[in-house]
């Protein structure tokens, strides 16, 4: 990994990526296709792109019954604990409805209310994502939405990986399709014979679903464009340059666009993990996409100071944030951008990827500047009640009508006045 110090000359700025203007048609083209054909459409692009012709989208009873047969007892008992924890954690988040009173009779308050239908996506290709049906269903059940549809591309087989069938089982997902890409997308946008719509569409993919999403948003809320996955390692001489490297690596191996980077205030440790991250590349058995996102999308900077450091951090706003310090929380308060912070030794990424309970669909590309992890508020809407007595109308028309004539909306005014004359 390359070792810079940070200097003014530095950028510490991840380039975005938006795709292709290529790319992008091709998504258009496919959106149209669905809208116009369903299923019909459907069908011939699961066999181009996922190489299997399909009799029924749908995952059957039978399909899920042989899936339970692939996992061990054991395998399933850690995702029914998974979920737990993740159960508990996002309830932690849910709002009420709520309503005030005032002395002039008024009532305001605001109206709680879960989405209908929400489609998820799970990624499939280079591996099997479990994790993501926990993390996209759970807190959509816990806000209350009744309808949750999820899509995954098929493999050669025509089958579902059988971890990502257990977990939606567990969690009493009904519709489950094998259809994926940018097709899946526009089938929860506009709907088919087969796939009803949608109200939002979350979960992670390739450019081609983040492209999609991007298209259909509008029609339907999406959660975010999700781009590759992140790490930032925040470390002082005290951390453990293997810990350190075998952290990194946790997030290379998802993806050749992924990106790992330390940020540090000690070069020994600097140059101690650069030679880790190269010597346990060796055995990892997607060592070719890992070394292409270290190669490509990994750094070490070196910082003369912590404030500098913290402030690097900031600047990257990283999706996963580890502090690897002597003393993590009290660094806490002067971090303000990450999607997800990590404290201690023994908060190892991966804690957050399957077990703790906090969300791991979190923003990437910088936007932990603005956005938050996935939550239960992704998943409701709000509506505001107002409930004006004829006391306070009586006392407040006049003002009213006259902030309407200053924004010239006569009307506007006359509607108000109505009631007094």
């Amino acid at each position: 990994m390359n070792i810079q110090r940070i200097t003014k000359e530095v950028s510490l700025k991840r380039t975005i990526d938006q795709g292709t203007e290529e790319q992008r048609q091709a998504v258009l083209s496919i959106i149209d296709s669905v809208r116009k054909h369903g299923d019909a459409a459907l069908q011939s692009y699961t066999e181009t792109f996922d190489g299997v012709s399909l009799s029924s989208f749908l995952v059957s009873e039978k399909e899920k019954k042989a899936a339970y047969e692939q996992v061990s007892d054991d395998m399933i008992d850690i995702i029914r604990e998974a979920a737990a924890n993740i159960r508990d954690y996002h309830e932690r988040m849910v709002q009420q409805s709520w309503m005030i009173t005032k002395e002039d009779g008024t009532i305001l308050g605001q109206k709680v209310t879960p989405l209908d239908a929400v489609g998820v996506y799970v990624p499939g290709g280079t591996a099997a994502y479990p994790s993501s049906v926990l993390m996209n269903v759970v807190p959509a059940q816990v806000a209350g939405v009744k309808r949750i549809v999820m899509v995954t591309p098929p493999q050669k087989d025509g089958s579902l990986p059988a971890g990502v069938l257990v977990a939606a089982n567990e969690l009493g997902v009904q519709e489950i399709y094998k259809v994926g890409g940018a097709q899946a997308i526009a089938a929860l946008a506009y709907g088919t014979k087969t796939i009803k719509s949608v109200d939002k569409i979350v979960g992670p993919g390739n450019i081609y679903v983040a492209l999609a999403k991007r298209e259909v948003f509008g029609l339907v809320d999406i959660d975010s464009i999700a781009g590759p996955s992140e790490i930032v390692v925040l470390a002082d001489e005290s951390a453990r340059a293997a810990e350190v490297a075998a952290d990194l690596l946790s997030q290379a191996e998802h993806d050749m666009r992924a990106s790992s980077v330390l940020v540090t205030t000690s070069m020994a440790l600097a140059e101690e993990v650069a030679a880790e991250v190269k010597k346990q590349l060796e055995t990892l058995p997607r060592k070719e996409i890992a070394g292409a996102s270290i190669d490509d999308h990994g750094a070490i900077y070196v910082a003369e100071t912590m404030e500098q450091a913290v402030q690097a951090v900031n600047d990257l706003a990283p999706e996963h944030l580890e502090v690897m310090t002597e003393q993590p929380m009290n660094l806490l308060g002067s971090i303000r951008h990450a999607g997800a912070i990590f404290l201690g030794r023994y908060s190892s990424e991966p804690v957050g990827d399957y077990f703790a309970g906090p969300n791991h669909v979190l923003p990437t590309n910088g936007t932990a500047k603005f956005s938050s992890a996935l939550s239960v508020d992704a998943f409701v809407k709000k509506s505001s009640i107002i409930s004006y007595s004829e006391q306070a109308l009586e006392q407040n028309y006049p003002k009213i009508a006259a902030f309407a004539r200053l924004e010239g909306l006569e009307a506007h005014a006359r509607a108000v006045e109505s009631r007094f004359k």
